[in-house]
């Protein structure tokens, strides 16, 4: 088998090929949505560099591979969706799981904390943008509200999971105050 190279040089004058071959302009709305993802993907991967909790290792690790799943499917590839509705279901409950063990939140909260839990904050914020960039390509073209569905749960995963490592590491959260002190 042939080796595949990196480089093909098709994209050299501001293009890119969609799953299926249509050209479009790598700042399509779709190719926005999709970037997006895989931006969000690999800060999956350093947050995965920086934690030991092996259940929200495990957790995270399913998460990327259902984002390269939206990632192909955003593209244009033909991919079972299915699965989407029961990771939701999934996430609901380890954020259940996870706010059980946690204090009520009275207000507003600083992303900091632990290195793992502040990776976890920042990545929170990418997948909000990864939400946005998609609610933006639904103004265009059809989008699957799976994936909307799954992006704005994800979202408050990542936050509970940012909250739940600072928690298990013993670091108090920081309030956020209208009027700095």
């Amino acid at each position: 088998m042939a080796r595949l190279k990196i480089y093909t040089r098709t994209g050299d004058r501001g293009q890119t090929s969609l799953y299926g071959g249509k050209r479009v302009p790598k700042s399509h709305y779709r190719v926005n949505a999709y970037g997006t993802i895989d931006e969000l993907n690999s800060l999956l991967g350093i947050v995965l560099s920086k934690i030991d909790d092996d259940r929200v290792r495990k957790f995270i690790h399913g998460i990327q591979h259902d984002l390269f799943v939206i990632g192909g499917h955003l593209a244009g590839a033909k991919v079972e969706l299915g699965v989407l509705k029961t990771r939701v279901d999934e996430m609901e409950k380890l954020i259940d799981w996870m706010d059980s063990n946690l204090s009520s939140l009275k207000s507003f909260i600083l992303p900091d904390g632990t290195e793992a839990s502040t990776f976890l904050f920042f990545t929170r914020a990418v997948a909000r943008r990864s939400e946005r960039e998609l609610v933006a390509l639904s103004l265009e073209e059809k989008v699957d509200e799976r994936v909307l569905i799954y992006l704005n749960r994800l979202s408050d995963l990542l936050f509970m999971m940012g909250r739940y490592l600072n928690y298990k590491a013993s670091v108090a959260e920081t309030p956020w105050k209208s009027k700095i002190e």
